[in-house]
């Protein structure tokens, strides 16, 4: 090959990652309201050190501990959203009801998860832009409202979800002084908290939510210890499927609790917080490599975590007259009674295990909740603006739902499923635009999906929709008795479906 089609080569190569990423020129010769607009400032992104700059286009730089760990922290961010009460409900009562025999589920649907936050991060690397940033672009305005109205819809609803296990844990630890719209309205004051700590830079923040989980870790894993789950019984939960009639409902809310919508659109954004040469193909697929490991890592710890808990719950509650009415509410009343006190009564440490849990999720709630806004909407607002706008949205209806509810667990449980149906409604809004633009070629180039990989993913998103699907059947003919809704959820579905091909 000659010198001059070598040059011809390289340049045209040039021409195609500069139409995946945005060149760090155009970055940098935008104005200043572009600059409030864009997720993460050039100023704020961590820069990954290059041993050799002078590498070529397309070679991938040999593995780096040194680069692993900076580009490790927005898989543990998204792994937030796996570890909400949201979730840690369904874990304690998927234990109490259907024992150990659900342990395998959770294990594949926390693959399935992994699977679909990999295709996220991929949209967010290759593009330099968020999900909700391409929606924006991709669909005409009133598919763009739409899907942003069902984003802000998921994000309230995870949102009261959160603040109201936050609430509980408060409650929990003051011994009952503090009623649940106070603890409400401490846990709102995460906004500022959350803005104090990104004023530090990201790393901080991402060492803020590594002390949380590992609180989470550390407390669950106590409970763990202190009940002593069987050993036998977990791994053959684990490695032996197996699905009881009786334990179907718990089954479609351990694998329907594990997306959830607005994470999709966060961690597209989140990844983009390191900065990359985008003018290299080699370094785009480095990121990716560096970010699949990470966020297998998060999540493999998320899937550990939500493992302690269902043990928990089904060595000291399964088969018991009170697995059919144990919540969030009162699952700590009942750990307590079922194992009394200690050097640290064990009501504590699902307290404190519950507040880290609640406290990260709301933050990460409202980290989402600017990217999902910014994004759709194309505003050019200042951060801690953004922020404030989109935490209100969720802490108004969620003091209202507090002070109606306070009383009442029961009324908290019925509140919960409805919050459940109100995510399911929502997965097709997040899967299906992803799932459609990490396969097109005009918006991912070269990094586009391949066929099986395209195949596999909408296998995993059909499976996910069609249980949510049946969470929403199941619960509407029970408790509403018409599918009026149903049906125009789905034709709206459709819809979307038929716009995005």
């Amino acid at each position: 090959m000659s010198s001059k089609d070598g040059e011809e080569e390289e340049e045209e190569s040039t021409k195609e990652s500069k139409h995946l990423l945005p060149s760090p020129t155009s970055t940098s010769s935008s104005s200043s309201d572009d600059k409030e607009e864009a997720p993460f400032e050039s100023r704020e992104k961590i820069v990954i050190i290059d041993a050799d700059s002078n590498d070529g286009f397309d070679t991938v730089p040999p593995f780096s501990w040194k680069k692993l760990w900076l580009f490790t922290g927005p898989g543990f961010l998204m792994s937030i959203a796996f570890l909400d009460p949201g979730n840690l409900e369904g874990d304690l009562q998927a234990g109490a009801i259907a024992g150990y025999s659900l342990l395998w589920l959770l294990l594949w649907a926390t693959v399935m998860g992994l699977l679909i936050q990999m295709l996220s991060a991929r949209v967010g690397v290759v593009t330099g832009r968020n999900l909700a940033e391409l929606c924006r672009e991709e669909y005409p305005n009133w598919a763009r409202l739409v899907l942003w109205f069902m984003a802000e819809l998921a994000l309230i609803g995870a949102d009261i979800q959160e603040v109201i296990g936050s609430a509980i844990a408060i409650q929990i630890l003051s011994n009952g002084l503090l009623p649940l719209w106070a603890g409400v309205i401490i846990t709102a004051s995460d906004c500022f908290v959350f803005l104090f700590m990104e004023s530090y830079g990201m790393r901080k923040l991402e060492a803020a939510f590594a002390v949380l989980i590992a609180t989470m870790a550390v407390s669950f894993a106590l409970m763990f210890v202190d009940t002593k789950p069987s050993g036998k019984q977990l791994l053959l939960g684990v490695l032996v499927p197996r699905l009881g009639s009786k334990t179907i409902r718990q089954a479609v809310g351990v694998v329907g609790c594990v997306i959830m919508p607005h994470n999709v659109f966060l961690h597209s954004a989140l990844v983009q917080s390191r900065k990359i040469d985008p003018s290299k193909k080699g370094r785009v697929q480095e990121a990716l490599n560096y970010y699949s490991i990470e966020s297998s890592v998060a999540l493999f710890i998320s899937f550990i975590i939500n493992l302690f808990v269902t043990t928990v719950f089904a060595k000291g509650f399964y088969g018991t007259k009170q697995a059919n009415s144990i919540g969030l509410v009162n699952a700590g009343q009942y750990l307590e009674e079922k194992y009394g006190g200690g050097l640290l009564p064990i009501l504590y440490i699902w307290g404190i295990g519950l507040l880290a849990a609640g406290q990260s999720s709301t933050i990460t709630g409202t980290y989402a909740g600017q990217f999902i806004m910014g994004g759709f909407l194309g505003l050019r607002l200042k951060k801690w603006l953004r922020a404030l706008i989109t935490r209100s949205f969720a802490i108004v209806p969620t003091i209202i739902v507090a002070l109606v509810f306070n009383t009442s667990e029961a009324s908290l449980d019925i509140l919960n499923e409805w919050l459940n149906v109100l995510q399911s409604m929502q997965i097709p809004f997040a899967l299906i635009p992803l799932l459609t633009l990490v396969a097109k070629e005009e918006v991912m180039g070269t990094f586009k999906i391949g066929p099986v990989l395209e195949r596999l993913a909408w296998t995993v998103a059909a499976l996910v929709i069609l249980i949510n699907g049946y969470l929403l059947l199941d619960f509407f003919v029970s408790e509403v008795r018409g599918l009026l809704f149903v049906f125009v959820v789905c034709t709206g579905t459709a819809a979307f479906a038929l716009n995005g091909n």
